[in-house]
């Protein structure tokens, strides 16, 4: 028989283990619970912390922002407000030194007259006076033959009459009434001062924006292309005047002056900033609009150039340059270029500056590689575009035909990838897989669109040229 156990303490007993297990699964809960909680908190208050950093980091750009357009109008202020003062105080000096010089002028005028005229009348005054003291003594002769003895005076008399006879009293010099002799006086317009009062008054302007500005800076091989737009619609533009610098060089140079809106700025370094501006000549007028607010750009591509040392060729100094020699005339071998420089998406441009003998293998165009020993681009792997117009792809004629190249002639080519990855006509690797690239040549006012395939991607190109005959000289930008 068990002993008695009492009631109030197995009660109590199991109370305290029930409810110490309650607990215990409210606290796992709620723990989990707050864990999630805590992480949501802590997620949300790291992109709290990413979107305030992002927003300073904005509010500062725009800071820089604000700070660059104050210093260009602070800037802009100064420098024409010094050229506006060093214009006007040249104007002022150049208008001093004509007014001195014509008053000048003027004033020799004033001596000359005044020497010519006065000239004659002290001649005719020393005329006067030497005939006043020619009287004088012949009254003193008079009186005093007058005054003498009777014995002396018949004498004397008579050499006086004699005397008398010979001055011939009665012959006066003519004196010039004043109406014939010059009375001078200053002719002075006023309305010079009025039509300077005008001119000045419509001389210079201040504009707060120039009427053109550098629309896009394209980096080309060795050089860039610098496209410009009118923003002023009451501005009519009848030449544009491009200059660029180095950016550590203080004097711009003119690189264009003409009509176009865009140029190419060649012979530029590599990874070197350059500057770039740009105004305009209004219609009718002779002076130019204010430049336009400089643009830094630059090129990381190298300049297309020849490969040297090719006998038959001879290159320019920047290699850009070949002319065909007179060396091995009778036989054609394909100049090529330095390196594979061409990349789709380029535009690659022959200029011809002079011209030789025709030849059907003459050719200028793009290649997948260098090989030697050919005679012309005509050939796999290649287009090209014969001097007389024919194109060429893969070594194919095409039905196609360009305009024949003559000097000044202009040959582009422009490419562009179709497909990415190698394909074939049925899909299958293995059989005749290739590589589709687009191109457009364009000669003269035409151009020809085709599709170029080859056996593997490719995604740099080499140019090249061939001339059987001395005379022909092709530039390539």
């Amino acid at each position: 028989m068990q002993p008695d156990i009492p009631l109030r303490s197995v009660i109590s007993n199991d109370s305290r283990t029930a409810g110490i297990c309650v607990v215990t699964k409210s606290d796992q809960s709620g723990g989990r619970r707050m864990s999630i909680e805590a992480e949501a908190l802590l997620q949300e208050a790291k992109e709290s912390i990413e979107a305030a950093q992002n927003y300073k980091s904005e509010l500062q750009q725009r800071l820089y922002g604000l700070s660059q357009a104050r210093k260009q109008v602070r800037g802009s202020a100064s420098q024409t407000r010094d050229a506006l003062q060093r214009h006007f105080q040249e104007l002022q000096a150049a208008v001093g030194h004509l007014l001195a010089e014509r008053l000048s002028v003027l004033l020799q005028e004033v001596d000359a007259i005044e020497q010519e005229s006065v000239s004659p009348l002290d001649d005719c005054q020393k005329l006067i006076e030497h005939g006043v003291s020619t009287a004088d003594e012949l009254l003193r002769e008079g009186e005093a033959a007058l005054r003498c003895g009777i014995n002396e005076k018949e004498d004397k008399l008579g050499s006086f009459t004699k005397k008398a006879l010979q001055i011939q009293l009665d012959s006066l010099p003519e004196v010039p009434a004043l109406v014939d002799v010059p009375c001078l006086s200053a002719q002075l317009d006023d309305s010079l001062l009025h039509a300077m009062r005008e001119r000045v008054g419509r001389h210079g302007s201040v504009a707060s924006h120039p009427p053109v500005q550098i629309e896009e800076l394209v980096e080309r091989p060795g050089s860039v292309l610098v496209r410009w737009c009118k923003v002023d619609d009451d501005f009519s533009p009848q030449d544009y005047r491009l200059q660029y610098r180095r950016s550590n060089s203080t004097q711009y140079e003119d690189a264009y002056i003409g009509k176009e809106s865009e140029f190419l700025v060649m012979h530029l370094d590599p990874h070197t900033d350059h500057q770039f501006r740009v105004c305009a000549r209004g219609e009718g007028r002779t002076e130019w609009s204010p430049w336009s607010v400089p643009q830094t750009g630059y090129t990381t591509l190298a300049p297309h150039e020849w490969c040297p040392g090719t006998e038959g060729y001879i290159l320019s100094s920047r290699r850009n340059i070949a002319m065909r020699s007179e060396t091995m005339a009778s036989q054609g071998r394909v100049l090529y270029s330095n390196a594979p420089t061409y990349f789709c998406g380029q535009t690659l441009t022959f200029k011809f500056s002079a011209a030789g003998q025709l030849n059907k293998q003459d050719s200028v165009g793009v290649c997948a590689d260098n090989r030697s020993g050919d005679a012309s681009l005509q050939r796999d792997k290649a287009v090209c575009i014969s001097t007389n117009g024919a194109v060429f792809v893969n070594g194919k004629e095409m039905t196609n035909q360009l305009p024949a190249i003559t000097v000044g002639s202009a040959v582009t080519f422009d490419m562009e990838v179709v497909n990415l990855f190698p394909i074939s006509t049925n899909n299958n690797p293995n059989d005749g897989a290739s590589f589709k690239l687009r191109v457009t040549i364009g000669s003269g006012n035409r151009e020809v669109v085709f599709d170029w395939l080859l056996d593997q991607a490719v995604d740099c190109l080499y140019f090249g040229c061939s001339f059987a005959h001395p005379g022909w000289k092709v530039l390539v930008f």
